[in-house]
């Protein structure tokens, strides 16, 4: 019976402090069916969602996140015996359910909602988030919390489901949207619509492409997952696909076994196209437990940029460490919380990216990547936080410890910035 959230610490209150969302607590999503139709023209959605469930304790009502424009038509419970929807509301982007009767704990059950309308980005902190009507098509960027925009979800990412999505478009659209098995929080599940063409890249990967567009640095997917796999660890997932819309995007995004680019990316953008690949492992099968860790996800993929170049001839790993440190600024924020302001700061990414360098330059590159294929194996598709990194990192190498604790504590805890790095130094 599980009485807690799929984290390893209790829950920090009810809210998410980055966020500002009310968690929906009592229960955990294990799967959700989402049935959708599209029509591009108007941005039309109107879909059937069926969510599994399973309580932790007893549920006589309950939360999910959905913005109030998508408005529901109709909820209906399946699986306990006598158990009907007593009534249910939207307000405040909350879809509230009151049941007939308490549904006991760990008795699996489903809800059914209709729903439907024009889905649009919410606004928040870090601009428009969710689904996003292009010229000619429509994406899905929820990081951190947009994916209430277009289906109804318990929206946190520490809870991680598996996803079955059917989406039918207009007559001359394709979708590509998530498909992997595997467990997934809701900001990782994606809907792309457009006028793509299907590239086979390698044995694993694959590219969506407008007409008319060059596959350029997407050529290099392959080559890049290959690497990766040797000093990561084995590919998470079925297949790697990028999503290139045929429109200029200011940066790109990861979804689950994807990335999604505007066309402006197929070229000169050989870092971003590896940093979204790493991804894969750092973010999508480690996932946090709480925004606050974002460092373990965007160092990480940060750091593989780094090695990418290094190991591709662009650039030596020596001079992109140098380079960034050098442009690193004067925190008034730790990494190990920097507050929704900054989270996707870039000084988040490289000052990650160098406190995983300065675990390297202790432990030596064999313990190092040994530990870190350890980690992403030991971890794979659950929930990580700080701790477990470095116990992966302790059980490699037990004598350098207390050594492993002051570097974390240096690179992650404190205001101030340590020293470059270097590595034999």
């Amino acid at each position: 019976m599980s009485t807690h959230r799929l984290r390893s610490t209790p829950v920090p209150g009810h809210r998410d402090t980055y966020t500002g969302v009310d968690f929906n607590l009592g229960f955990h999503v294990t799967h959700y069916q989402l049935d959708l139709d599209y029509k591009v023209g108007p941005n039309r959605l109107d879909g059937t969602a069926t969510l599994t469930l399973s309580p932790w304790r007893e549920l006589n009502h309950m939360t999910l996140d959905l913005v109030d424009t998508m408005r529901v038509r109709r909820v209906d419970v399946a699986g306990p015996a006598n158990v009907t929807v007593k009534r249910y509301r939207q307000s405040g982007h909350k879809l509230r359910i009151t049941f007939s009767e308490d549904i006991a704990v760990d008795t699996e059950f489903q809800l059914v909602i209709r729903y439907g309308g024009s889905p649009h980005p919410r606004r928040s902190t870090w601009g428009g988030l969710g689904w996003e009507e292009l010229n000619n098509g429509a994406l899905t960027a929820n990081q951190p919390n947009g994916a209430p925009t277009w289906f109804p979800c318990d929206d946190t990412p520490d809870e991680k489901a598996t996803y079955a999505i059917t989406v039918r478009p207009d007559q001359r659209y394709q979708v590509v949207a998530t498909t992997t098995r595997r467990p997934l929080p809701t900001y990782l599940a994606s809907v792309n619509v457009g006028e793509f063409v299907r590239h086979q890249v390698g044995r694993n990967t694959a590219t969506w492409l407008p007409r008319g567009v060059a596959m350029g640095d997407f050529a290099l997917q392959q080559d890049m997952l290959d690497y990766f796999e040797t000093v990561f660890g084995p590919y998470p997932f079925e297949q790697y696909e990028a999503v290139v819309h045929e429109e200029t995007l200011e940066i790109p995004l990861e979804a689950a076994g994807q990335s999604i680019f505007g066309k402006n990316h197929a070229h000169g953008n050989e870092r971003l196209i590896a940093h979204e690949l790493a991804h894969q492992w750092f973010g999508n099968s480690l996932g946090l437990a709480q925004w606050n860790d974002i460092w373990l996800n965007e160092g990480f993929a940060c750091y593989a940029e780094w090695l990418w170049l290094d190991h591709h001839g662009r650039i030596p790993l020596e001079r992109s460490v140098a380079t960034h440190y050098a442009r690193l600024s004067p925190h008034l924020w730790t990494l190990a919380d920097p507050g929704p302001r900054h989270m996707f700061d870039d000084d988040v990414y490289k000052r990650g990216a160098l406190t995983l360098h300065a675990l390297r330059a202790l432990l030596g590159d064999d313990n190092f990547f040994t530990a870190i294929r350890t980690y992403t194996a030991r971890c794979a598709h659950g929930v990580v936080e700080p701790f477990d990194l470095a116990n992966a990192l302790k059980v490699q190498a037990p004598a350098q410890t207390a050594a492993i604790d002051d570097t974390l504590n240096a690179w992650v805890r404190s205001r101030e910035l340590p020293p470059l790095p270097v590595l034999g130094g």
